[in-house]
């Protein structure tokens, strides 16, 4: 049964029908509808594309007279179909956009908190790819940029909008490894806002300006649970009150670490470390350690520095014999201690640690030529060696080069005051695989050192012969082919030097304060940096000078070509070099300017 409608005159019918008409142009939307009412799509930060088929791209006509109103209307009505979802507008560009800042103004639909999950599928990320931000930027070139930014400046990125922040949460959510700086009035709560933000956190480097103590450990290992690398680093006004049994704690947690480097160990005081994933061990400042026991079967690298204090009372002897007995797979061994000695390295030999390729035994006074032999006759595949603040003399020099020809690759023998240029220039000629040799403070002036004020005549014509012999080595010379690296920093009894290496890119000559520059020749093509800080400036000009005329020389190394009628030979230009073979594959090689720099400062 119809109800009776209303009468509606035609000047009332032709007002009620523009009315009409404006508003299906511009639909009313009901609350509770969270999806477009042109496309169907949820309206959740979408953008709508779809243009009604009766309204016209152009504004230069608008609708105006009851007529035109009357036509749209009715052109409008005929189009829209009564199921919107079934006859969606085909279109090439349907995205959904992190941008909810230009949401339409008519969406009415609540917001939810960005914490909570504003994906249409929670446990999946949509395609970066296929989504815009705001300004037009796909998420693809905003997710390349923010992820190069330092943990500060992503923060701050996070508050420019709501699709920077959600981009943010996902670079936060994706990111393996994180390197924050940890200021001085940053509270622990700071660290784990940021930490619970990456919950894919496998490495993790702290640089912190604070003091450290167990909670920061238990923050760490309660906010990521997959961690796989620590390091944390102090500044010199902050102080790690880490224990050897909260220390040990952490360690055994993480039943995934695998690195684990840390700085200011001065309060462990003792450690039992037990891991069966651990390979990496770096702990510095030790001091006074009562009892060390390392528990590591997989342990493959090991770096223990101590104070350098004269009243540490660790027991080198104990911990070097139970390293050897429990981490049998050690390759690389690194021990900094004034402790050190020949009893230690004896230790160390009889362990029989058959992969060690890297071993360090710094600031041992006490290790002397013995030491070397003992070192050589175990472990004869060392690929470096670093005896440097020990006391060998050249004939430990000699049966290093006599043991590794064939697999010494570092030397590194700085602050040996007993080592001469000779033994210097006698290793560079019996190691061919050398690539990088430390002589640092080795080749001194012995009148610039302090001498007692007091001493008997014995003393004195020790010095006396010592400076005797010492200016008899004064002058050395270096041939090699692979030598890349090469520091004689301190060298102030070198008077005379001579390279001819061509792979050598890094040479330091700071404070070798009586080199003549007369007396310096440097056959080096490959050089990149020259450290002359502490030099005389006639010496400084005179390096730069031969740099700039060997660099000059390569650069000027153009290949030659005979003219057209072959009767003399040219330097062809660039683009002649350029050009390519009869085949037209191969090609000249050109040889392109290159710098070297001179540090003074």
């Amino acid at each position: 049964m119809h109800c009776p409608q209303p009468h509606i005159s035609s000047s009332s019918a032709s007002a009620a029908t523009a009315v009409s008409a404006a508003f299906d142009l511009k639909p009313a939307k009901r609350r509770g509808s969270y999806n477009c009412g042109r496309c169907g799509m949820p309206k959740k930060g979408h953008v709508c594309q779809v243009i009604p088929a009766s309204i016209t791209i152009s504004t230069s006509t608008p609708i105006s007279t009851p007529a035109a109103a009357t036509t749209t209307e009715t052109s409008s009505s005929a189009a829209r179909p009564p199921h919107p979802h079934s006859a969606r507008q085909p279109y090439s560009h349907l995205r959904r956009a992190l941008d909810f800042d230009d949401v339409d103004i008519r969406c009415d639909s609540p917001e939810r908190d960005l914490d909570g999950h504003d994906n249409p599928v929670p446990d999946r990320d949509p395609d970066p790819d296929s989504e815009i931000v705001s300004g037009g930027l796909p998420v693809g070139c905003l997710w390349d940029i923010l992820r190069r930014l330092p943990p500060v400046g992503l923060l701050a990125a996070g508050s420019v909008c709501k699709g920077w922040r959600e981009t943010t949460k996902r670079v936060w959510r994706a990111a393996e490894e994180l390197r924050l700086l940890v200021p001085p009035k940053a509270q622990l709560r700071f660290i784990g806002s940021v930490l619970q933000k990456c919950p894919s956190l496998t490495r993790l480097s702290l640089k912190v300006e604070s003091d450290v103590d167990a909670t920061m450990l238990a923050c760490i290992a309660f906010s990521c649970p997959n961690l796989e690398s620590v390091e944390i680093s102090t500044s010199d006004a902050a102080v790690n009150r880490i224990t050897g049994d909260e220390l040990g704690r952490f360690v055994a947690d993480k039943r995934c670490l695998v690195s684990l480097k840390m700085e200011g160990c001065s309060n462990l005081g003792s450690f039992v470390l037990s891991s069966s994933s651990l390979s990496t061990l770096w702990l510095s400042d030790l001091y006074s350690l009562s009892k060390t026991v390392l528990n590591c079967p997989n342990l493959t690298e090991i770096s223990l520095e101590f104070s350098c204090q004269e009243n540490d009372t660790t027991d080198l002897n104990a911990l070097v014999d139970g390293m050897g007995r429990s981490c049998p797979r050690l390759q690389n061994i690194h021990i900094a201690s004034v402790r050190l000695s020949h009893a230690v390295v004896l230790s160390l030999t009889a362990a029989n640690l058959r992969g060690l390729r890297m071993l360090s035994l710094v600031v041992g006074s006490e290790i002397t030529d013995a030491s070397v032999a003992a070192i050589a006759s175990s472990y004869s595949r060392l690929e470096l060696l670093d005896l440097s603040g020990s006391s060998i003399t050249d004939s430990g020099i000699g049966m290093i080069c006599n043991v590794f020809p064939n697999t010494l690759s570092r030397l590194l023998l700085a602050l040996c005051p007993n080592i001469t240029s000779s033994g210097i220039q006698f290793a560079t000629a019996q190691l061919p695989l050398l690539e990088l040799m430390d002589c640092g403070m080795t080749i001194c002036d012995l009148n610039t050192q302090d001498s007692p004020s007091e001493g008997s005549s014995d003393n004195k014509h020790a010095n006396a012969l010592n400076s005797k012999l010492h200016l008899m080595y004064q002058k050395l010379i270096i041939k090699h082919s692979r030598l890349q690296k090469l520091s004689l920093w301190g060298c102030s009894g070198l008077d005379a030097l001579c390279l001819s290496c061509p792979e050598l890119n890094d040479l330091n000559l700071n404070s070798c304060k009586n080199l003549h520059p007369e007396k310096l020749l440097l056959q080096c093509p490959s050089l990149r940096n020259v450290h002359a800080s502490g030099c005389k400036e006639v010496l400084i000009g005179s390096i730069k000078a031969q740099v700039s005329d060997s660099l000059a020389s390569v650069e000027n190394h153009f290949p030659c070509k005979r003219m057209g009628d072959g009767s003399k030979r040219i330097q062809a230009p660039n683009c002649v070099s350029q050009q390519s073979s009869d085949d037209g594959k191969k090609r000249r090689r050109i040889v392109g300017p290159r710098s070297c720099n001179v540090v003074v400062d």
